[in-house]
């Protein structure tokens, strides 16, 4: 056996399901991918690899958005104000952003949301 040869230090694969999350992180984190990565001690390539792979799996399966019905816009309940949006959802769950909300918090929750 060679003595020279370099010790290369084998990594554990992650499962699809951590592939996701690390891309969920990222996507939700604020920071850039160098950052990002560095933090995270994952390489430039696999983030991507990790993004791509997820962006045909959405690609396959459709975007996740759904037809929506726009309501009636009947006066605020008596003690609230109406606000700029709000998402029903099933199970009784709300989303609600009020009027001047801060659309890049609300891209990064879209974003969360869609990897559900």
């Amino acid at each position: 056996m060679d003595e020279q040869a370099p010790v290369v230090e084998s990594r554990r694969r992650r499962s699809r399901a951590e592939a996701e999350q690390l891309v969920a992180e990222y996507e939700s984190s604020g920071m850039s991918r160098v950052e990002f990565c560095r933090k995270q001690g994952v390489s430039l390539a696999t983030l991507a690899r990790y993004r791509k792979r997820q962006a045909q799996g959405k690609a396959e399966t459709g975007s996740g958005w759904v037809a929506v019905e726009v309501s009636g816009s009947g006066p605020a309940p008596k003690g609230k104000e109406r606000s700029g949006l709000v998402v029903a959802l099933a199970g009784g769950r709300r989303i609600e952003v009020g009027q001047g909300f801060d659309g890049r918090t609300l891209v990064q929750l879209l974003g969360v949301l869609e990897r559900l």
